[in-house]
């Protein structure tokens, strides 16, 4: 069999393995529907928190309000987003956490990353760089080496080039965070739309 043929099944059927995951399902509310995609030959990959409730609905990353503002900052459409051979999408936690009784979405479970993550990377060979998109990514990949604030992290961004690019989470609460951090725009979103149509086109 071709090495390109091998590594798509040895893709192929991990990822029907983590689709089948249900090692913190007892802790899920909705119960365990695991979101991943992205095939071997895709350039860009965002790794992002866990999926919302209209997420978990369709099973689509980024298949709500915060998706098209990701794509908006990221200059590309739904049909380029959603291309598996252009783009890989990797959670932090494959599944919908739940809320905290205040509000808001709970942190992704902890159990995905070191079970799943390098496995996954490991079949995504084609990578060229990865958008951490939001505190639990950062954290989790930029580890000793981020700032210390999620802000001053982003505000680094060219120090974690040409392999990671650290973004907020495109949720409506970074609406204020923008206008507080003008340089957002004018200087990161420029650059980041640049890489990626050059990633996906």
């Amino acid at each position: 069999m071709p090495h390109g043929l091998t590594q798509s099944a040895d893709l192929d059927a991990l990822l029907r393995a983590v689709r089948a995951c249900t090692v913190c399902e007892p802790t899920l509310p909705l119960g365990a529907r695991p979101v991943v995609r992205g095939h071997t030959s895709a350039r860009l990959l965002i790794i992002s928190q866990a999926p919302g409730t209209k997420v978990h609905e369709t099973g689509l990353s980024f298949n709500d309000r915060s998706g098209d503002r990701l794509r908006n900052w990221l200059g590309i459409d739904r049909d380029i987003f959603y291309d598996e051979d252009r783009v890989a999408i990797l959670p932090m936690g494959f599944c919908y956490p739940g809320r905290y009784p205040q509000g808001g979405d709970l942190p992704p479970r902890p159990e995905c990353a070191p079970l799943w993550h390098q496995k996954l990377l490991a079949q995504w060979p084609r990578i060229e760089l990865t958008l951490l998109v939001g505190s639990y990514a950062i954290d989790y990949y930029l580890a000793d080496t981020r700032r210390p604030t999620m802000t001053g992290t982003v505000a680094a961004w060219r120090d974690y080039l040409p392999r990671y690019l650290p973004m907020p989470h495109p949720s409506w609460r970074t609406t204020a965070w923008e206008r507080k951090n003008p340089w957002f725009g004018a200087e990161l979103l420029p650059e980041v739309r640049r890489r990626v149509a050059g990633l996906v086109k």
